[in-house]
C-alpha cells in the first residue's frame, strides 16, 4: 500500500526545490534565459538613471509655468552659493575706481549724428584741458547759421569771374562761366573751343585721352602735309567716337581750325560716310595747326576765382568769435559720401581703444571735410585783417594775402597760430594745420626787424597796413 506524504512535508519539498534551482550557476541556465535576464538588468539601470536626472517630483495638478519658475529659482540659488574669487573682487574694484575718475558720458546714442556730436564734445573737452582755449586764437567748430543772420562774420562764399570780374555766388559760378565762354566763341572760336574741352568736361582722364588723340591727328598732318589720308578723319571711326566725339567742344575745335564735314564715298563700296577734311586754306598755313596743338595741350579748366572778401576791423575782444554762414558747411555729392564714411568710421572708433596719435590723425581727417575757411590776422596795433580761403590752400596764399596789405611789404614777418606756434612751413595746407573752418592768427615782425624798430624808437609810430585799407576799417560786431 502506497503511503501519501503529509501536506506540510510536500510544501517543504517544493520550497527546497525552488531554492536549489535559484542556487544554480548562470552558465547552467539555458542561453535564452541568460540573455533575457541581462536585457532586463540594462533596462532597469537606464530607467533608474533617467528617473534620477528628471529632477524633483511634481504633482499632476501643478502647471508647467509653476514648475519652470521653481527650477529657475533652484538654479539661481545654486549660482548664488558660489561667491566671487579674490582676483575677481580686485578687478571689479579697479574697474569701479577708473569709472569714478572718468567724466560721466551720456548713454543711449541712437543715431550716427548723435555719436558724431558726442565725439566733437569730447575733442573740445580735451582741447580745453590741454590749454588750447578759444580765446587763444582758434575757435571750436561752430554750428552753421542761417543766411539771414545779421551778425555773420561773412555774408557767404563768393567768386570772381575771370572774364568780366563779376562777383558770383556759389550756385551761380558754373552757369555764368559757361555763358561767358559761349559768348567768347564769336571773338575767338579756337580759344573758346579749347576752353570748352577743358572746362565743360569733368572727367580729367577722358579729357587727357581725347586731347592726346587730337594732338596725334594734328602731328600727322604737320609731319606729312602731302599725305591725303592724314587730312581726313572718319567720324564713325571707333577711336574718334570713344575718345573725341564724347567731349563737349571737340567738334567746335576741329571746325575752328579749318576742318569741314564732307560726305565721301567709301572705296570699293557703294556706300558713303561723313569725314572731317582739312580745307586747302588751313593746309596752306599748316604751321598754325602746331600752335593750336600746343595751346590745346597746355590749357587748364577755366574756374571762377574765390573772392577773398578782404575786410579790416578795429581792435576788438571778439576777434576769436566766428559766426559762419551755411556756405561753409554745404557739402557736394563727393563730400557727402566722404562724410558718410567718416560717420561709419566714428561708430567703429568708439568701440576700440585709441592712442594719442590715432586721435590726432582722426582730428586731421575730420578737418578735411571743410571746403572753405575764414581766417583773421591780428596785428600789433590791434587791427584785424580778414579773408576767405580754400581749406586745401597752402599757407603761402595767406602770407601773400597779408603781404599785399602791408605798407612795407618787403619787411619779413611771421604768423603765429594758437598758443604762439610759428607757421613756418608755407607748403602746408590750412586743413593740415587745423585752421579750418575758421581761426585767428597773430602777426609779428621778424626778430631782426623787431629789434631794429625798437632800437629806432619808432615802434609806436610804425604804420603796418596800407592807408587805403585803414580808410575802410569797420567795427567787428
Amino acid at each position: 500500500m502506497r503511503v501519501r506524504p503529509a501536506p506540510w512535508l510536500l510544501s517543504l519539498w517544493q520550497q527546497d526545490r525552488k531554492i536549489r534551482e535559484m542556487r544554480k550557476e548562470p552558465q547552467e541556465r539555458p542561453r535564452h534565459q541568460r540573455e533575457g535576464r541581462r536585457a532586463g538588468v540594462k533596462e532597469e539601470i537606464k530607467a533608474d538613471i533617467k528617473f534620477k536626472s528628471a529632477g524633483p517630483g511634481q504633482k499632476l495638478t501643478d502647471t508647467g509655468e509653476k514648475v519652470s519658475k521653481e527650477r529657475q529659482n533652484q538654479q539661481v540659488t545654486k549660482q548664488s552659493r558660489q561667491g566671487p574669487t579674490n582676483e575677481a573682487q580686485m578687478a571689479a574694484a579697479a574697474a569701479l575706481a577708473r569709472l569714478e575718475q572718468k567724466q560721466p558720458r551720456s548713454r543711449g546714442l541712437t543715431s550716427q549724428d548723435s555719436i558724431r556730436n558726442q565725439v566733437r564734445k569730447e575733442l573740445q573737452a580735451e582741447a580745453t584741458v590741454s590749454g588750447i582755449a578759444e580765446s587763444a586764437g582758434i575757435n571750436v567748430m561752430p554750428e552753421a547759421k542761417e543766411e539771414g543772420s545779421s551778425n555773420l562774420s561773412v555774408s557767404g562764399v563768393y567768386f570772381t569771374c575771370p572774364f568780366t570780374g563779376a562777383i558770383l555766388r556759389k550756385d551761380q559760378r558754373d552757369a555764368y562761366i559757361k555763358e561767358a565762354i559761349n559768348k567768347h566763341s564769336d571773338k575767338d572760336p579756337v580759344a573758346a573751343s579749347i576752353m570748352k574741352i577743358h572746362t565743360f568736361n569733368r572727367d580729367r582722364e577722358k579729357v587727357k585721352l581725347g586731347v592726346d588723340t587730337i594732338a596725334k591727328y594734328l602731328d600727322n598732318i604737320h609731319l606729312h602735309p602731302e599725305e591725303e589720308k592724314y587730312r581726313k578723319i572718319k567720324l564713325q571711326n571707333k577711336v574718334f567716337q570713344e575718345r573725341i566725339n564724347c567731349l563737349e567742344g571737340a567738334n567746335e575745335f576741329f571746325e575752328a581750325i579749318g576742318f569741314e564735314k564732307i560726305i565721301l564715298p567709301v572705296p570699293e563700296q557703294e556706300t558713303s560716310e561723313e569725314y572731317y577734311v582739312l580745307s586747302e586754306e588751313a593746309l596752306a598755313h599748316v604751321e598754325k595747326l602746331e600752335e593750336h596743338k600746343v595751346t590745346l595741350q597746355g590749357s587748364e579748366p577755366v574756374r571762377a576765382q574765390l573772392a577773398r572778401q578782404q575786410r579790416v576791423f578795429k581792435p576788438s575782444p571778439l576777434a576769436a568769435q566766428f559766426d559762419l554762414p551755411g556756405d561753409f558747411f554745404n557739402l557736394t555729392t563727393e563730400e557727402l559720401k566722404r562724410e558718410q564714411k567718416l560717420r561709419m568710421d566714428t561708430v567703429e572708433r568708439l568701440t576700440v581703444l585709441r592712442t594719442k596719435a590715432m586721435r590726432e590723425k582722426e582730428e586731421q581727417r575730420e578737418m578735411r571735410k571743410y571746403t572753405y575757411t575764414l581766417l583773421r590776422v591780428r596785428f600789433p596795433d590791434g587791427h584785424i585783417l580778414q579773408g576767405t580761403f580754400y581749406a586745401r590752400e597752402r599757407l603761402s596764399a595767406l602770407y601773400s594775402f597779408v603781404r599785399e596789405a602791408l605798407q612795407n611789404d618787403w619787411l619779413p614777418f611771421e604768423l603765429l597760430s594758437a598758443g604762439g606756434n610759428k607757421l613756418l612751413d608755407e607748403n602746408l595746407a590750412f586743413n593740415e594745420c587745423g585752421l579750418v573752418p575758421s581761426a585767428l592768427l597773430t602777426f609779428t615782425w621778424d626778430t631782426g626787424v623787431l629789434e631794429d624798430i625798437k632800437a629806432s624808437g619808432a615802434e609806436q609810430a610804425l604804420e603796418i597796413l596800407k592807408p587805403e585799407l585803414l580808410a575802410t576799417v569797420e567795427n567787428l560786431a
